[in-house]
């Protein structure tokens, strides 16, 4: 079992099936569970060839690190990362001005999952990483993104400041999230090609990240506490663009 990849969750693994069936080995459900949404599970795995088998709670319990709703499926490693120049050919590709996420070093993969959830339901085209000092796809982030790790391009870069130079050559507007930033995220114009990038969880933005962003820009802040999560502040920058861009 330690060399396939284990996804688990209902979304995690529809998603999965879904999207990379064909790597799918093995389906585990949890014996006694005859709900619909379980049972959907086992005729998509069946289309790949692939038969359930139950199992007790215990099993699922000892081989998931987090909530599994009864449903574990193994399959061949699927990274789900992409290299630098697979950016670009996805930015060439497209037929609207790019819309991306960037997370400058994002290391609680229940805060990446909740941003890559975040950025499938704002349309977002792909979300940027550096390849160092940032958790990458793992099964925990799998689970907590609901599927959308295994929709939205994940693309982890060597150098993330060059890889900016790059997108601002392209003509993409890079915005900066930052706490003390005099402009509000309200004020800004997110309606053209842009990348929205925000930091880690505590630091914020490293002081070359912020040095390639066109512009910083801030969530107004009304009461005493002095920043939000991470993922909370992801998904209040890529909406109100996802507003702006809808008009």
């Amino acid at each position: 079992m330690s060399t396939l990849e284990k996804v688990y969750g209902i979304h995690a693994v529809s998603s999965l099936l879904s999207h990379h069936g064909d790597s799918v080995e093995q389906l585990y459900v949890q014996a006694g569970r005859q709900d619909r949404r379980i049972q959907g599970l086992i005729d998509q795995a069946a289309r790949f060839g692939v038969k359930a088998q139950q199992v007790t709670r215990q099993f699922l319990d000892e081989q998931c690190p987090g909530v599994h709703q009864g449903v574990l499926a193994l399959g061949r490693p699927i990274s789900g990362e992409k290299q630098e120049q697979d950016l670009f050919v996805l930015l060439d590709g497209l037929d609207h001005q790019p819309f991306l996420l960037v997370l400058d070093g994002v290391t609680d993969p229940h805060n990446l999952g909740a941003c890559l959830r975040s950025a499938e339901a704002a349309g977002v085209d792909a979300v940027i990483v550096p390849k160092d000092k940032s958790v990458q796809l793992n099964p925990t982030v799998r689970k907590v993104a609901c599927g959308a790790a295994e929709i939205v391009p994940f693309i982890a870069v060597t150098n993330l400041a060059r890889t900016l130079q790059d997108l601002q050559q392209r003509g993409i507007w890079i915005f900066g999230a930052a706490g003390e930033a005099d402009q509000s995220l309200y004020q800004a114009d997110l309606k053209g090609s842009l990348a929205i990038v925000m930091g880690s969880e505590g630091k914020g933005l490293r002081r070359l990240t912020r040095e390639h962003c066109d512009t910083l820009i801030s969530i107004p802040m009304a009461g005493e506490v002095s920043s939000l999560n991470v993922s909370v502040s992801t998904g209040i920058c890529l909406f109100e663009a996802v507003r702006q861009r809808s008009k």
